[in-house]
């Protein structure tokens, strides 16, 4: 009996955080209609710090800063919402937006070759849809196995041997794919420079030659942490160290 209380408690205080979670929200975005971007802001962020957070939370945030005219955490929301709804059109246009009333502009080089065929392949499922994709492939490639194992035919045998063989190719595709994204995905690590100006050095020290000076909204991708500096890479392919306190990284830490 004390075990169903418990579970209706507990069901009880969840409703009425969810319910106090979207009247919240909801008081947030008719403070944003009504033009009152500060308070607005204070009561998306509320919603964060309580351990929630959604794209639309992220874009709705970032509207604000823009709003408010401040570039680099316009940027870096936008930037966490698109992390969570990559083909969202509005987040990508917003950003875009912001991202012009940033100082720097950076060239951005593309990916070619074999390495951006293999990254635009592997991307097409996140490496969890990947990894169930290759479970059900090694369920067909068992089917097949017993087919040709219980065939009573030349012609059934050499059917599900080739299909046996075509699967266990597929598995190996998938497994890779899986492995791959999973990599690709660990390695991106964005972040927003929020100094006003800051300067990147050639190596992890302040008496190091200065690479490049760059402005707050600046996105850069961290590669890996030093003491007091983290080693970033450019859009432009230029890699250079920055004082960590400087960027802000986008991704959460686990």
């Amino acid at each position: 009996m004390k075990k169903y209380i418990l579970l209706f408690i507990l069901t009880f205080q969840f409703a009425l955080a969810s319910e106090s979670i979207d009247a919240t929200f909801k008081k947030a975005n008719d403070l944003y209609n009504k033009g009152d971007y500060e308070q607005a802001l204070q009561s998306f962020e509320s919603i964060v710090n309580k351990g929630n957070e959604s794209a639309d939370l992220y874009f709705n945030i970032a509207n604000c800063y823009y709003k408010l005219g401040k570039v680099a955490p316009s940027i870096y929301n936008y930037e966490k919402a698109l992390l969570l709804n990559p083909d969202d059109e509005a987040i990508q246009t917003n950003l875009s937006f912001a991202q012009k009333t940033a100082i720097d502009d950076i060239k951005i080089l593309p990916e070619v070759g074999f390495k951006k065929m293999v990254k635009e392949f592997t991307s097409t499922f996140h490496y969890d849809t990947w990894a169930w994709i290759a479970v059900f492939v090694a369920f067909l490639s068992l089917l097949s196995f017993l087919g040709y194992y219980f065939g009573n035919t030349v012609f059934l045998k050499r059917t599900f041997f080739s299909l046996f063989l075509l699967f266990l190719i597929g598995i190996g595709v998938t497994v890779f794919s899986a492995f791959l994204q999973k990599k690709f995905d660990t390695n991106y690590n964005p972040a927003i420079v929020f100094a006003e100006s800051t300067t990147l050095k050639a190596e992890p020290k302040n008496s190091s030659e200065d690479v490049v000076t760059l402005h707050e909204g600046t996105k850069v991708f961290v590669l890996e942490e030093l003491g007091n500096w983290k080693q970033v890479e450019l859009t432009d392919k230029t890699k250079a160290w920055i004082d960590k306190e400087s960027i802000r990284e986008v991704k959460d830490k686990n």
